[in-house]
C-alpha cells in the first residue's frame, strides 16, 4: 500500500544511489546507479566526418524495430534494451491514462503518444518519452510529412517510467533536457524506489515519495494520474 506522499527537491549533482543488499530470493537491488541485472545501454560514437542525419537515423531504426534507439544533441546513437513485461504493463497503463483523459476533453485539444514515436528536439537530439501529449494547435502546425517521421517538436507533456535497465543519472539528463527544449511540464515515475519527480521550467524537480495520484496541473488540465498499477500494486 503506499504511504503518504512526502515532496523534497531533488539534489542537483545526481550522485548515484546507494549500494543496497541482495536478499536470499535474488531480488536486484541498485548498485551505483544500476541494478545488477543489467549492463548500461550501449552507446555508438561516430567520426567526426560521418553525419548522423534524420534521414540515415530513420532508415537505421527502420531496418532495426526491436530495438530502442535515440540519438543525443552531440549525435551518438544509444541502443537500449526492449522494455520487459512488466514495464510494458504499467506503461501500458500510463499511455491508457493519458489517452483517456484526452478523448474526455471533447475539444480535442491534444494528441497523445506512446513510447514508440520519436521526436527531433531543437538541440538535435532525437528522444522518445515513454508518454507523450502535445497541444493540438502545435502538432497541426507542422506539415503532414513532417508528422510522419520524427517530428521536429518537443512535447509539451513526457513522462518517463524506469524499467531495470535504465539509469536514472541518464533518465534525469533526459528530464533536463526536454524543459530545455520547450516541455512544460515532465514526470519521472520510479516504481524501482517509490518515487515520482515532477519537473517544471524555471524550477528545481521535486520529487514525492510513494504518492497515490499526481496531478497534470495546467498542462493536463483536470488529469489526475492515479498511480496504483503504475508506481505501485
Amino acid at each position: 500500500m503506499p504511504t503518504e506522499a512526502r515532496s523534497h527537491t531533488v539534489p542537483r549533482d545526481d550522485s548515484p544511489e546507494l549500494l543496497g543488499p541482495v536478499d536470499e530470493g535474488g531480488d536486484p537491488r541498485l548498485e551505483g546507479d544500476l541494478p545488477r541485472m543489467n549492463p548500461s545501454p550501449l552507446t555508438l560514437r561516430f567520426a567526426p566526418e560521418v553525419e548522423l542525419t534524420d534521414d540515415l537515423l530513420w532508415k537505421i531504426c527502420a531496418a532495426n524495430p526491436e530495438l530502442r534507439i535515440e540519438r543525443t544533441a552531440g549525435g551518438n546513437l544509444e541502443i537500449m534494451y526492449p522494455a520487459g513485461g512488466e514495464s510494458s504493463r504499467r506503461n501500458g497503463l500510463l499511455t491508457a491514462r493519458v489517452v483517456l483523459w484526452n478523448d474526455g476533453l471533447g475539444a480535442d485539444e491534444g494528441v497523445v503518444f506512446d513510447s514508440s514515436a520519436g521526436f527531433t528536439l531543437p538541440n538535435g537530439a532525437e528522444r522518445s518519452p515513454d508518454t507523450s501529449w502535445i497541444s493540438r494547435d502545435r502538432w497541426l502546425a507542422l506539415t503532414p510529412e513532417q508528422r510522419l517521421v520524427f517530428a521536429p517538436i518537443c512535447p509539451d507533456f513526457v513522462a518517463e517510467l524506469r524499467s531495470p535497465s535504465d539509469s536514472k543519472r541518464k533518465l534525469r539528463e533526459k528530464m533536463r533536457e526536454y524543459l530545455a527544449n520547450g516541455a512544460r511540464l515532465g514526470w519521472l515515475i520510479d516504481p524501482i524506489d517509490g518515487t515520482v519527480e515532477i519537473y517544471r521550467p524555471g524550477r528545481g524537480p521535486e520529487t514525492l515519495e510513494r504518492p497515490e495520484r499526481i496531478d497534470g496541473e495546467d498542462v493536463l488540465p483536470g488529469f489526475v494520474l492515479e498511480l496504483r498499477g503504475i508506481l505501485f500494486d
